[in-house]
């Protein structure tokens, strides 16, 4: 089996792990505490989705990912959340303080701290695989823990796990949608530091999300629940043909070969 391992960092990362978790639980019949609905379960036996969810003796099915975050309030939510009981505490990994959107507290000073909690739960998770095929990361540029930690973060798993893919999932951010003011900072330092050690990048534009969601779907003042959701959607689009069986982009290799003329000009 060629598994994948989600790597949700930073308040975005986490909200959209958050969306994307509850629509593959939904896609492939598995309930919010980990058990198959009775449908799934009286199916004859289709093992494409344990790429994502590995199975644990008493049959429940945990994902395959990690929530990391410097300060806890987004994860605590995942923790008290209706999906609690779908993930293993040890994958909740919450700090004391957060990056207070700055990339050198996320990449330097508190992030130093918990870096290797995170990458010693991703070797837990690489061990109980018996071919990992790479990494999905989750985050966003304008963050502090989303730019700094993320690049602390892949360096580190290119140091470690070598040639093994990295995907990202990011959230760029958008002039008339902007939360901090130093965001274009964080996510020049980011996009400077990922460079080498990302294969492909989807980018996500929260200005453009906002339109779709205006604009096509008629919703007038669109919260972050519907903005993730619609991210949702896409990444749930994307990794489709890794949880299911098909002929095309069964593999990460395969998304660098179709989309990546260059290895640096890797963005989408």
């Amino acid at each position: 089996m060629r598994e994948c391992i989600s790597l949700h960092v930073g308040q975005a990362g986490a909200q959209i792990g958050n969306a994307c978790w509850e629509l593959y639980c939904l896609e492939h019949g598995i309930q919010p505490d980990g058990r198959l609905t009775k449908e799934k379960s009286s199916q004859e036996a289709d093992n494409s989705f344990s790429t994502f969810f590995r199975e644990t003796h008493n049959g429940k099915y945990v994902p395959r990912g990690i929530y990391a975050d410097l300060e806890s309030t987004v994860i605590d939510e995942v923790r008290n959340g209706s999906y609690a009981k779908l993930f293993h505490p040890e994958q909740l990994i919450s700090g004391k303080e957060d990056a207070a959107n700055n990339y050198a507290r996320g990449h330097y000073t508190i992030g130093k701290e918990l870096i290797d909690l995170v990458l010693e739960r991703t070797r837990k998770l690489s061990e109980q695989c018996t071919s990992l095929q790479g990494f999905l990361i989750f985050h966003s540029f304008g963050g502090g823990t989303g730019s700094g930690f993320t690049s602390l973060l892949m360096e580190r798993l290119s140091v470690e796990y070598g040639k093994k893919s990295k995907l990202e999932f990011a959230i760029y951010p958008a002039p008339r949608v902007s939360t901090s003011v130093v965001e274009p900072y964080n996510s020049i330092l980011t996009t400077h530091a990922t460079l080498e050690h990302s294969d492909c990048a989807f980018m996500v534009d929260n200005e453009a999300i906002y339109d779709i969601c205006n604009n096509n779907l008629l919703i007038e003042r669109p919260s972050y629940t519907n903005l993730n959701r619609l991210i949702g959607q896409v990444v749930s689009s994307i990794t489709a043909s890794l949880r299911f069986d098909g002929a095309l982009n069964i593999d990460l290799t395969e998304f660098q070969t179709n989309l990546v003329p260059y290895p640096r000009i890797h963005f989408h």
